[in-house]
């Protein structure tokens, strides 16, 4: 039995999520299809000033329905390896 690790869960949730997301915008065009590329973003903004260091990130998500479904089949697949 192979042993699973993080990092390969990671990368396939990430190339899931870009899978998805590349099936996203092709379909963009497709008039009936619109509730399957519709995407919203996420957004995370944590900034502190700590006198001798300060930071400012900002993180963002954009995540849709076909994304999503790129996520599961990636977990799927993850799981059946």
């Amino acid at each position: 039995m192979k042993k699973k690790n993080a990092g390969t869960l990671i990368l396939f949730i990430i190339l899931g999520w870009l899978a998805g997301a590349w099936a996203s915008r092709l379909l963009e065009p497709v008039q009936g299809l619109e509730f399957l590329t519709r995407s919203k973003m996420l957004e995370w903004n944590p900034r502190a000033d700590l006198d001798i260091i300060a930071y400012d990130i900002a993180i963002r998500f954009k995540l849709g329905l076909l994304s999503l479904a790129g996520i599961i089949a990636a977990v799927w697949l993850y799981r059946r390896k």
